[in-house]
Parts: C-alpha cells; sequence; structure tokens
C-alpha cells in the first residue's frame, strides 16, 4: 500500500511528486509513466518559453501561477545547473491596429505586477534590427529553456527523497472505495490512499475512470514548428511575438530562440485527429469519433470555423504559414522553413462549448486530478505542483465538481 500515487511523468506530475515527497518525507510514494521515460509529451513538445505573464487575466491562477513559476523555475534551474536565458520578449505591433490591442496588453501587464518597456519603431529596430513593426512591448523576464531537463531534474529529486517511479506502466482502470484508490496498470495493480493525476492529453479519460462525468473533453490541437537554418541562428536577440488577435485562442506564430542556439517558427494551431498525433498522418479513428460526437467540441469548431480554417491552410501551404512570420521579420524566405517536431495541446473544453482557458481541477474524495493546464503551464509547474500539495493536505476531498 502506497500512501501516495502520482500518474504522469510530465513537468506538473513529477513537480507535484518533488514537492509532496518534500512535505511528507516519510510516506511511501509511487509514480506511474505510461512512456519508457519522462517528459515524451507535452513538457517535451513545446517552445521551451518561460513566461513572464503577459496575457493572462489580472488575478487568475495563470497570471499568479505564471509570475510566481517564472521567478521558481530560473531559481530551480540555478540550483540543477540547467542551462537558461533570460533573453527577454518582444512583443510587436505592425499596423495601427495592432497598436490599439499592443495598449490593452500594455495595460494588462501593469496590472500583473510585470517589468516592461514601451518601444517606438525605432528602439524596436535598435534592439531587433531584423525585425519591422510600428511599435512594440519588450518584457526583460521571458526567458528560454529545456523543461525535458527540468523534468528529469524534478524527477532525480524526488527519487533520491525515496520516491519510486515507474515508467512504462500504462493506467487501465480505478477503482476508488472509502479507504483507498485501486490503480490498476499494464504491470499489475497498485494500492494507495490518495492519489493525483496529471494525465494531459488523457485527463477526461482518467476522471472518468473514476466513475465521474467530468463535464468536460479534451481536444487535442497539434502545433506544428518550423527551425531556421543555422546562418539565421543570431537574426533576433529576443523571443519575437506578434500582437495576438483577441477573437482568436491562441497567440500566433512566433520567433523563438532556443537554448541550443537554434530559432524556430511557430506554432500555430490544428485539430489533430489522435490523442498524440504529433504528425499529419496520425489518425484515430476512435480519437476522432469521440471528439466530433462531443457537442461541446462541435460548437469551438463552429464558432472559430473561420480561424480553423485559416490555421489549415497554412498547415498544408508552407507559404501561407512564411506570411504571418514575415509580417515582422520581412528577409525570411520558403527555404528557411526547416521541418522541426510538433507538439500537442491538450486542450479542455466544456459541455457547453467553451474553450477552458484557465486552470482546472476535478477531486474526489481521495485523488485530485489536473484537468487542463494549458500554457503556461510548463513555466507554472512548481506553483502548480505546490497548489496541488496544498490540496492533498486539507485531504483533496470536498467536492467532484471543477474547482478553479
Amino acid at each position: 500500500m502506497y500512501d501516495y500515487i502520482i500518474i504522469g511523468g510530465g513537468i506538473l506530475g513529477l513537480s507535484t511528486a518533488m514537492q509532496l515527497i518534500r512535505s511528507y518525507p516519510d510516506k511511501k510514494m509511487l509514480l506511474i509513466e505510461k512512456e519508457d521515460g519522462p517528459a515524451r509529451h507535452q513538457t517535451g513538445h513545446n517552445s521551451g518559453v518561460i513566461h513572464a505573464g503577459v496575457y493572462y487575466t489580472p488575478g487568475s491562477l495563470k497570471a499568479r501561477f505564471c509570475l510566481e513559476g517564472n521567478i521558481a523555475t530560473k531559481a530551480f534551474c540555478d540550483k540543477h545547473d540547467i542551462a537558461y536565458d533570460e533573453c527577454g520578449k518582444l512583443l510587436v505591433a505592425t499596423n495601427d491596429l495592432e497598436m490599439q490591442r499592443m495598449q490593452a496588453l500594455w495595460e494588462r501587464t501593469e496590472a500583473n505586477g510585470l517589468e516592461r518597456y514601451w518601444l517606438t519603431a525605432e528602439e524596436m529596430h535598435e534592439r531587433e534590427p531584423n525585425i519591422t513593426g510600428v511599435g512594440g512591448i519588450f518584457v526583460p523576464s521571458s526567458g528560454i529553456v529545456d523543461y525535458a531537463q527540468v523534468a528529469a531534474a524534478m524527477g532525480r529529486e524526488f527519487e533520491d527523497a525515496g520516491g519510486e517511479i515507474r515508467y512504462a506502466t500504462a493506467v487501465t482502470g480505478l477503482n476508488e472505495s472509502a479507504n483507498e484508490v485501486v490503480v490498476s496498470t499494464n504491470q499489475g495493480d497498485f494500492s494507495t490512499r490518495y492519489m493525483v493525476s496529471c494525465s494531459g492529453l488523457m485527463a477526461d479519460r482518467v476522471v472518468r475512470m473514476l466513475g465521474v462525468e467530468p463535464g468536460f473533453t479534451i481536444c487535442p490541437f497539434r502545433g506544428e514548428y518550423y527551425r531556421l537554418p543555422a546562418q539565421h541562428n543570431h537574426i533576433v536577440n529576443h523571443l519575437i511575438y506578434p500582437i495576438p488577435d483577441p477573437s482568436m485562442p491562441f497567440l500566433g506564430v512566433h520567433l523563438t530562440r532556443m537554448i541550443d542556439g537554434s530559432v524556430t517558427v511557430g506554432p500555430n494551431a490544428v485539430l489533430a485527429w489522435k490523442r498524440e498525433g504529433y504528425r499529419k498522418t496520425d489518425i484515430s479513428l476512435s480519437d476522432t469519433w469521440a471528439m466530433l460526437r462531443h457537442s461541446g467540441i462541435r460548437q469551438v469548431l463552429k464558432d472559430n470555423l473561420r480561424s480553423g480554417l485559416f490555421e489549415l491552410k497554412n498547415s498544408l501551404y508552407k507559404k501561407g504559414y512564411l506570411e504571418q512570420v514575415r509580417k515582422y521579420c520581412p528577409s525570411l524566405t520558403l527555404a528557411d522553413l526547416e521541418p522541426y517536431p510538433a507538439g500537442v495541446r491538450a486542450q479542455a473544453v466544456s459541455d457547453d462549448g467553451k474553450l477552458v482557458d484557465d486552470f482546472l481541477f476535478v477531486n474526489t474524495p481521495r485523488t485530485v486530478n489536473v484537468c487542463n493546464a494549458p500554457s503556461p503551464a510548463a513555466t507554472s509547474a512548481i506553483p502548480i505542483g505546490a497548489h496541488i500539495v496544498e490540496k492533498v493536505k486539507s485531504s483533496c476531498v470536498n467536492h467532484t465538481e471543477p474547482d478553479k
């Protein structure tokens, strides 16, 4: 019998496990992960940005966790000798409409307590000679890191403190009773007093295994990237982001300086036809059917039909994708867009057809389940883990409704 079992070997599960064993060093803990190593899905397939908290609604969990996580992630990297680069983020407006939208972001960054600087076109050009725009906001605290390394270090700290990790262990069933939770896997059954799940793309399925109807389903969106050739490794000095269209659910195509020195372009956001569909050709008939029969997802697709078709067009035709980045970096050509692995975002969609914007949890008497952890979840992994530990300390047991 374990005291705690954590499901999920991404950065959220490993952060939770690390902090849980710090709080209860004498308890018996197990983390299980269906892949053969940590960070094999969202953690290992994102842009690696240490976000500052530019976009998030003041007072939301996203805003609070991001600000705390930015500081905590850098401190964790310092402790574990993990390389990161606090290169800063530049948001670029390319026309008058975007300048108006940028003003709203300026006010939001102030409300979120961020250090930031308003740049004229000339000041922006001094910082970024290859970037064109009419104005910008510079946020110095944004950075870049390899989150797979961060997650692996969290796993080592958990194991060094006495925790156990079992990889290649897929959950096949859950049975919660008054005194325990039995976690059935392809490697046998494990009993625990309490369970925490950080299951990402499988979050809704884990909740349903507990006999709870979660009120949402996971809709996978593939984010496709390109990488610039090595001769463009110094084309930008900062992370370059467009001013997002508030009617669109995602931030738009940006230029990201990676920790290995390369520069990526992306991501877009297209519907994936498989929960873990990293390639355009990845299709699961059962996953597709489950999505299309869900009324909430159908409503989201209807409400975002125009933007969805736009994203799909740019996914299929590289020239359209290129034009998105040429708005602010006009020197790039089609030949500069080289292949790079895609990621898949686990987006919770409510039964009434809304994209769940903030972090979302569903609790039962003996479980805490992270059900929506959108960007900036990697940046926020340490405060999210601390938040989960606090729920565990208070017995995690008050209700089965989503808790935001």
